[in-house]
């Protein structure tokens, strides 16, 4: 990196308007990631008329900079009361939030936010490090390795199953067959919709997310009574050392802070993956490769580095493909397409040959909007930790009234909230009676992307496409997670015999 890749930062540094703009991005952004249903892409589509008319750079440097940080705020909601503050950030309540029934969440929060600014930062210089060799990745992925990607994303499951293979299985392929539910995407025709309109398009990973999570928690908070935070007394001696031991704890796993915000990234840069995808694939991913594996789901803190870091990370990736091909990475950034457009900016391929201090300022935005996120968030994190100790019968009609409003926003559409009801009374009885929750999400997530891509990839090679070189490279990683899988339940089926004795 040059003069070419510095003098944008050096630019952007030294002007009080674009760092001023930077700064007031970010509450703004964490703002529509901790409320749940808004998110970054209602965030984009609100911010749109105050950027009309703006200089592009500047616009465009305000705009991404308030989408990198959404999910830093919505970390907030997901770890104190079990609703993602956004369909990401979902991975993030398995473990957050069992810590801030612990009387944890001070270091819940703290893991999230060094996860999330080592993540965002590792995102953008990702970005920065794959420009030289940025075509020939993008135009390697077709829809059988989409396919196949998704289907290892699948076996994940298994990783989430915890002792009950069965019950995480029963549940995962649930998930798939609610992923079914819309438009036939091969012939059009349409599957368990019941004539109804609303469900054209599928179900609302959105409502059913917070069905899923949010009810249920807030059923058996209202059961229970008192308040999330189980340990008594804690509120009183909390201070900004239970923060700060979180942001220690993203660097005392480093390796898994790396590789899941490095995975997280190289998710983001393929089109069409999109946040959740990413999150889960990397929260999988912990489980499979740490040490102790029954400890996650319970509040193990890696659980919320792993999702948070791959959450900000597959920002900087998803930059590329819209950026260079003007394919959106996710749907935020198809809006932000949109957005750049209107401000006169035309990504493209183009943009490699003249638009490269573009490119390189919108690197340093993210970048700098990550690492700023990090103080800004210290700041209020101790307040919001207190939450978890205010009483059941204060908070339920809050969360409630949040989740359903949630519901009603990710599509404008009332029937969510009959969904989410639904859905809600689902997740309240997999509580209840110890079913996992997480495995309904990766295959309502990666369900409808394995459909279409077989779909497309049958059309395209038909059966042969399984021996395409990358095809076969993911075959390889499917059988080597699955073999790892049933290689720790033997061996620890051996140990517990061993000790039975």
């Amino acid at each position: 990196m040059g003069a070419e890749a510095f003098g944008p930062l050096i630019d952007i540094v030294t002007s009080p308007y674009l760092m001023g703009l930077i700064l007031l991005a970010i509450p703004i952004g964490m703002f529509f990631g901790a409320v749940p249903g808004l998110g970054g892409k209602l965030g984009i589509v609100l911010l749109i008329p105050f950027v009309f008319g703006m200089d592009p750079l500047a616009g465009a440097v305000f705009l991404l900079a308030m989408h990198a940080v959404v999910h830093t705020g919505g970390s907030i909601p997901s770890i104190l009361f079990g609703v993602p503050g956004t369909g990401p950030d979902a991975a993030t309540i398995v473990d957050g939030f069992p810590m801030a029934q612990r009387g944890e969440a001070g270091r819940a929060l703290g893991a999230s936010l060094g996860a999330s600014g080592v993540g965002g930062v590792i995102g953008a210089l990702f970005l920065a490090a794959m420009l030289p060799v940025l075509k020939p990745v993008v135009l390697a992925f077709s829809p059988a390795e989409f396919f196949l990607l998704a289907l290892f994303g699948i076996t994940f499951i298994a990783m989430l199953s915890g002792r009950s293979l069965i019950k995480g299985i029963a549940v995962g392929f649930l998930g798939i067959l609610v992923s079914l539910v819309g438009l036939d995407p091969h012939t059009g025709s349409q599957r368990f919709t019941f004539d109804q309109l609303w469900l054209w398009d599928g179900v609302s990973v959105v409502a059913a997310v917070l069905g899923l999570f949010a009810i249920p928690e807030m059923l058996s908070l209202g059961v229970k009574g008192g308040s999330i935070a189980e340990v008594k007394g804690k509120a009183a001696r909390y201070d900004i050392r239970q923060v700060l031991q979180g942001i220690g704890d993203v660097f005392r796993n480093p390796w898994l802070t790396v590789r899941t915000s490095v995975l997280g990234a190289a998710i983001g840069a393929i089109p069409g993956l999109g946040g959740d995808a990413a999150s889960w694939l990397c929260y999988g991913h912990a489980v499979q490769t740490c040490k102790n594996p029954e400890t996650f789901g319970k509040g193990d803190v890696r659980g919320v580095i792993a999702p948070e870091t791959a959450n900000n990370s597959k920002e900087g990736g998803s930059l590329l493909p819209t950026l260079f091909f003007g394919v959106p990475g996710s749907s935020g950034m198809a809006i932000l397409i949109g957005a750049f457009v209107m401000l006169g900016i035309q990504p493209g391929p183009h943009m490699a040959l003249t638009g490269m201090n573009l490119v390189w300022s919108l690197i340093w935005a993210l970048a700098l909007a990550n690492i700023l996120s990090v103080f800004v968030f210290l700041a209020m994190a101790p307040a919001f930790s207190l939450l978890v100790f205010v009483r059941g019968a204060l908070l339920i009609p809050f969360v409630i009234v949040l989740a359903f409003l949630g519901a009603y926003l990710s599509d404008s559409s009332w029937q969510n909230m009959i969904l989410l009801v639904v859905i809600g009374v689902l997740g309240y009885f997999l509580k209840k009676f110890g079913w996992p929750r997480p495995p309904f999400v990766i295959g309502l997530v990666l369900g409808s992307i394995a459909e279409d891509s077989l779909h497309k990839a049958l059309a395209i090679w038909g059966p042969t496409f399984f021996l395409r070189p990358l095809s076969l490279v993911f075959i390889a990683m499917i059988v080597l997670t699955v073999g790892v899988y049933v290689w720790k339940q033997v061996k620890g089926r051996h140990t517990e015999v061993h000790y039975d004795v």
